[in-house]
């Protein structure tokens, strides 16, 4: 952290992608250039208004994450755009992480070295199985040879510092199918893995469709998947150090690890959704009204909910608890001048009891156990006060 500057975090949504996964529910869909340009301006004029309400000299930006979507639709140069005007509007830290979000067979040379010209030091790219048949089960767009290639292209352009994201759990997959996905994304060595379960979602394909939830694995396959992933990351190197996040030593990432402890972010774009000065607050979900009106700071912006120190103290638990390392005594106690005990002591004790939570040597952290975790959503909701 910067003296005097309080630590922040910038999240920059591009909603447009080439054609809808059949899992996924986020705020995307599909576009044409004149669409992604007008958006692009008016994403700009967003990020220049609200730098112009807050004090540069107040918040220093640890982390930016350019997220969607594809955001990897736009041109470098749309990218370059979009920084530049982040640039002038907020005081970014020298060694800030500055993720994009990528799905191979979008990415061109030419865009790739321009989003490394742009300041983006680190690529999330989407594959989710190393199993063509699995792909296009999902709907994307790429085949495994094509991943391949845009991985490479990738490593050429300088990029030291790449995320896969992985899923488990999906239709017809079986446990030797995900076996292989892991077996050749080790082959590449990147340096962080997000491995997920499939989780069907109301109103998307895979959710509204009866056949395609006959093909799910059950659930003792998608057990072993799960046990398997933590096998095969620990061998090649990789720590847990959140629930679903595996890295090399010193390539956690920085922006998520932000969120699960507390640290303020601000969003924009279209649905963005941003934690700032104690209160949570939502962008219009609109594209025509976001795009159409001019931008005036905050008016598009919704739902707002101002926490409570009951809602902190929830969140300081159920988001601490999702990190490996947990969450510290000292701090809670400082934050909320009450004992982690004082207030908790029953349910940590009962979890102890039942070897899911542990203290660490020194007494200092609180975390779940490996058998925590694999229980984490149930112990969650005993820290709901």
């Amino acid at each position: 952290m910067c003296a005097s500057k309080a630590d922040l975090e910038l999240y920059i949504h591009i909603p447009f992608c080439i054609k809808k996964c059949n899992y996924c529910d986020f705020l995307s869909f599909p576009s044409n250039e004149e669409r992604r340009e007008i958006y692009v301006q008016s994403l700009i004029n967003e990020i220049e208004q609200t730098g112009k309400l807050l004090d540069k000299d107040a918040y220093a930006v640890r982390s930016i994450f350019i997220g969607g979507g594809t955001p990897s639709l736009l041109s470098g140069k749309q990218i370059e755009r979009i920084m530049l005007a982040v640039r002038n509007a907020f005081f970014i830290m020298e060694e800030a992480e500055i993720t994009m979000e990528t799905n191979p067979g979008t990415l061109t040379k030419e865009n790739v070295f321009s989003y490394k010209k742009a300041g983006v030091n680190r690529f999330s790219m989407g594959l989710q199985s190393a199993d063509d048949a699995c792909l296009h089960l999902l709907g994307r767009i790429h085949t495994w040879e094509e991943f391949l290639k845009s991985y490479e292209l990738a490593r050429k352009a300088g990029f030291e510092n790449i995320n896969v994201d992985l899923m488990s759990g999906l239709p017809g997959q079986t446990v030797s199918i995900y076996r292989r996905t892991l077996e050749k994304v080790m082959a590449l060595q990147p340096e962080h893995i997000s491995a997920y379960s499939l989780i069907l979602e109301e109103g998307t394909l895979f959710g509204e469709s009866e056949e395609i939830q006959k093909k799910i694995p059950d659930e003792e396959t998608d057990r072993e998947m799960y046990q398997l992933t933590k096998e095969v990351l620990a061998e090649n190197g990789y720590e847990r150090y959140e629930i679903s996040n595996y890295a090399r030593k010193g390539k956690e990432c920085i922006h998520n690890l932000g969120y699960w402890s507390g640290i303020p972010y601000l969003g924009f774009g279209l649905g963005a959704s941003s934690y700032f000065e104690g209160t949570r607050f939502s962008n219009e979900k609109n594209l025509e009204k976001y795009q159409k009106k001019p931008y005036v700071p905050f008016i598009m912006r919704e739902d707002y909910t101002v926490l409570s120190e009951k809602d902190e103290i929830e969140e300081f638990m159920f988001l601490g608890l999702r990190k490996r390392a947990g969450i510290s005594e000292g701090e809670f106690k400082e934050r909320f001048r009450v004992g982690l005990k004082d207030i908790y002591g029953k349910v940590i004790a009962k979890y102890e009891e039942m070897d899911l939570l542990e203290w660490t040597a020194d007494g200092k952290m609180l975390r779940l156990t490996d058998a925590g975790i694999d229980v984490s959503d149930y112990i969650f909701c005993d820290f709901m006060l």
